[in-house]
C-alpha cells in the first residue's frame, strides 16, 4: 500500500526530479490538462480534479511527512497538481489553448513560490492540511491572473 501511495503522492514520481520537484510536478498536472478532451465542461473537470486530489492529498500529505521525516517533504506534488486545477477553473467550461494552459503553468509557480497572504500562513498549519491549502491559495491568485490574461489579452469572456 506505501508503494501505491508513494505513487499518488509523488504525482507519477514526478516529485523525485532532481531538480524543482514542484515545477516537474506541476508539468505533469499540466500535460493531464492538456489531453483532458474538449468535449467536458473543463471548468467542472478542473473542479473536480482539484477537488480530489485535495480530499485524497490531506491524508497522504500527513503520510509523506511521517515517511520523508519533514514536514511539506519535496517528493510530495500532488498539492502543485490541485492547485495548478484551481488555477484552470473556467466559468465558460471551453478548454483553454496551450498558451492559457502555460500562462497558468507560470502564473501558478511563481505564487507558489512567492506565497502571497493568506498562502504563507496556511504552511503553519499541520499535516496534510498545511501542505494542501498553501497551494490552493497560490492557484486561486494564480486563477486571477488567468482570468485578467482572459480579459486583457485574449479579450474573451470568462
Amino acid at each position: 500500500m506505501d508503494r501505491v501511495k508513494e505513487l499518488i503522492a509523488t504525482f507519477f514520481y514526478t516529485g523525485y526530479s532532481p531538480v524543482a520537484s514542484g515545477t516537474a510536478g506541476t508539468a505533469g498536472a499540466l500535460l493531464v490538462a492538456w489531453i483532458l478532451p474538449a468535449s467536458i465542461h473543463y471548468g467542472l473537470a478542473c473542479a473536480a480534479i482539484a477537488l480530489f486530489v485535495f480530499a485524497v492529498g490531506v491524508p497522504l500529505g500527513t503520510w509523506a511527512e511521517k515517511r520523508y521525516g519533514k514536514k511539506d517533504p519535496g517528493p510530495f506534488v500532488i498539492d502543485e497538481v490541485a492547485g495548478y486545477f484551481v488555477a484552470l477553473l473556467r466559468l465558460d467550461g471551453t478548454k483553454p489553448e496551450i498558451g492559457e494552459l502555460c500562462v497558468a503553468f507560470f502564473l501558478f509557480r511563481l505564487f507558489d513560490v512567492v506565497k502571497p497572504f493568506p498562502a504563507r500562513n496556511m504552511e503553519s498549519i499541520r499535516g496534510g492540511w498545511g501542505i494542501m491549502l498553501d497551494d490552493i491559495f497560490a492557484g486561486l491568485y494564480a486563477l486571477l491572473g488567468v482570468i485578467v490574461y482572459r480579459q486583457y489579452f485574449l479579450d474573451m469572456p470568462l
